[in-house]
């Protein structure tokens, strides 16, 4: 053992040895550690060519000045230049192709949101940046935390509800233009992605004959109905997409007056503010404290103008002030009037208001010596009859819908929230003068992309199969000439049933579903989505809530539109099977047998076991709000009878 390990120990010291020769006489022969490889002369010039070789690198060179060399198209390629497209060329091309509007049907294109994310124009997000600019910033973060920031729940959130009284005017005049600066950076961009989209949505349900020249606001504050408005009728509108929203510009409106009412000296000086550096071409801006008798316009030129209230209904105190608001509205000879606050109770009830002074004009026309008489609702509602979730005092489920905005840097840091976007709950009523439209004996722009691919299909598997011979084929020729024959005429009418039915122009189709659109359900809760049907809520013709199931087995047109379906749009496909009524409690403590889960979104449990424990605790808690909800009813029953 001991001659082994002696050996081993000497073998070591001996190979050691030798890599240590080895190594000396290397370096000797040649300075460096590593003799240099023998390249390919090829390969030696492509590393030159492209300035990455080791033997050329500069070291310590960080000046940048070797830039690396950008491709170039070979000058002796003539047909080069026709080649290649621009990143805009090609974003154009990919869009034309798999774009989403072209699978859509046209009936629901029409009816869904055509804004996606509401991003304020530049020349808004200057003037208002370069007011906070010139402001302070800590206060003003802590003027809008104390009057937009709510902490009083279990989830602290920001809130643009503005509803500030003063005691006095001492007190007015010290923090009314710091609550307006606040204002306009919180309250405005939100207030405006509301109006910006309901406007956009009443141009399209009302046409291009729809001209607005002359708009009276109720409560401008800041003058968020202004911009909006002023953005959404432009002249240049066919040229620009709707979600286009970056290069929008007042002085390119086609308004010719605006008349803001406010009493809110402060929130008026900073509406002022704002639009003193920017150009407003044609529009004649004017601000007054209250609506007078030369405001009124004609009923004859009622057409022209917009009646519009954003946001001031819920902050009136009494109902006495809203009914007021309500009849000035109405007194002003405006043919369209729009009302738009956070409070579904008080849009509801102006509703009411309106309806019922469009029927008094009715019910005596001799008395009226107008021409266009009557009311009825354009948007959101389907019918004129009593609002289904109108509940004076404890409606539980409301009509809101929810706008997106793409947060600007300003609101970002007064806000101090990373956060890029935010979403806007509202609801709103559009009323027009006249009588409700008679419901469409029409069904056109049902069939999309989708629709004409599945048509086509259909085509192909219903022909005949046939097969080519080629000793005497005269008949089996004739046959296929035949088929080819069937199926493009196929082809041909699937074709033409997808670009707007065959006959119609695309005015034609517009205007077929503008009066189409008056009586399709809207959808006033978020769809449900599932594998295999989509489930609908919506508020129909018949004046109530509805739940659709729209199956994949109805067709894939149908369900595709289901499924891109949103909140807030109108849906144009009949259900295949009957839809279900609806109801809610009518009063506490009443639990109907239908549709106690109307407008609820539960999550579904996909994972974990039955528990027997868990059954027993629900089944539990089910028996006591069962006897709370009987003695809810006693309690609400004796009241009654008492």
């Amino acid at each position: 053992m001991l001659r082994l390990g002696c050996k081993r120990i000497l073998t070591l010291v001996f190979r050691r040895q030798t890599d240590v020769v080895r190594w000396s006489s290397s370096s000797v022969s040649s300075p460096h550690p590593n003799s240099p490889l023998d390249l390919d002369p090829a390969f030696q010039a492509l590393l030159r060519d492209v300035e990455i070789s080791l033997r050329n690198k500069v070291k310590g060179d960080i000046s940048g000045t070797h830039a690396p060399r950008e491709l170039e198209v070979f000058p002796h390629d003539p047909d080069a230049p026709a080649d290649y497209l621009t990143s805009a060329e090609l974003d154009a091309q990919d869009e034309g192709i798999g774009h989403r509007e072209r699978r859509k049907s046209p009936a629901a294109l029409f009816g869904s949101q055509r804004i996606g994310a509401v991003v304020i124009p530049h020349e808004l997000q200057t003037t208002i940046g370069r007011m906070v600019t010139e402001s302070d910033k800590p206060t003003l973060h802590q003027d809008a935390k104390r009057l937009f920031f709510d902490d009083s729940g279990s989830l602290p959130e920001w809130d643009s509800t503005y509803d500030v009284r003063y005691k006095s005017s001492k007190e007015a005049g010290t923090h009314a233009l710091r609550d307006a600066t606040a204002f306009a950076t919180v309250a405005l961009p939100s207030h405006y992605s509301a109006i910006y989209a309901v406007l956009d949505h009443v141009k399209q349900r009302l046409g291009p004959e729809w001209q607005v020249r002359r708009v009276i606001d109720w409560g401008a504050a800041t003058g968020s109905g202004l911009w909006a408005s002023g953005h959404a009728f432009q002249k240049d509108v066919l040229d620009r997409h709707p979600s286009d929203m970056t290069d929008i510009q007042i002085s390119r409106s086609s308004l010719d007056s605006y008349v803001g009412i406010d009493k809110r000296e402060g929130l008026v000086r900073i509406g002022k503010r704002l639009i003193r550096d920017v150009p407003l071409g044609q529009v004649d801006v004017s601000w007054q404290k209250s609506f007078h008798e030369d405001n009124v316009v004609d009923r004859a030129d009622g057409a022209r103008v917009l009646a519009i209230s954003s946001f001031l209904l819920s902050s009136l105190p009494t109902s006495i002030e809203r009914k007021a608001l309500v009849k000035e509205m109405w007194n002003s000879g405006a043919e369209v009037m729009i009302l738009i606050d956070h409070d579904f109770e008080c849009v509801a009830e102006a509703r009411e208001r309106f309806l019922k002074l469009g029927r008094k004009e009715l019910e005596d026309p001799w008395a009226s010596p107008f021409a266009l008489l009557g009311s009825h609702v354009v948007a959101p509602c389907p019918h004129d009859g009593a609002c289904p979730l109108y509940q004076p005092g404890h409606s539980k489920l409301v009509c809101s819908f929810s706008q997106r905005l793409q947060r600007p840097e300003f609101v970002r840091k007064t806000k101090h929230s990373g956060t890029g976007h935010e979403n806007m709950d509202y609801s709103y009523v559009v009323i027009r003068r006249g009588p409700r439209p008679a419901p469409a004996t029409t069904k056109v722009g049902r069939v999309g992309d989708v629709g004409r691919r599945e048509m086509l299909k259909e085509a192909e598997v219903s022909s005949p199969m046939t097969q080519l011979s080629l000793d005497r084929g005269q008949s089996e020729s004739t046959e296929v000439v035949e088929h080819g024959d069937e199926l493009a005429a196929a082809v041909t009418v699937a074709q033409d049933v997808g670009d707007g039915e065959g006959s119609l122009m695309t005015s034609e189709l517009n205007a077929a579903l503008r009066h189409e659109a008056y009586s399709w359900p809207r959808l006033v809760f978020p769809p449900l989505k599932r594998s295999g049907h989509i489930i609908l809520d919506s508020c129909t013709a018949e004046g109530q809530i509805m739940r659709m199931t729209i199956p994949k087995s109805q067709g894939k047109q149908p369900f595709y539109d289901a499924r891109k379906s949103d909140w807030g749009d109108l849906f144009p496909h009949e259900p295949k099977n009957k839809p279900q009524v609806r109801y809610q409690p009518l009063h506490p403590g009443h639990t109907p047998s239908q549709g106690q889960d109307i407008g609820k979104r539960k999550r579904r449990d996909r994972g974990g076991k039955a528990s027997y424990a868990e059954l027993s605790a629900e089944l539990r808690q089910r028996r006591r709000e069962e006897r709370r909800a009987r003695r809810l009813a006693d309690e609400y029953a004796a009241q009654v009878a008492g």
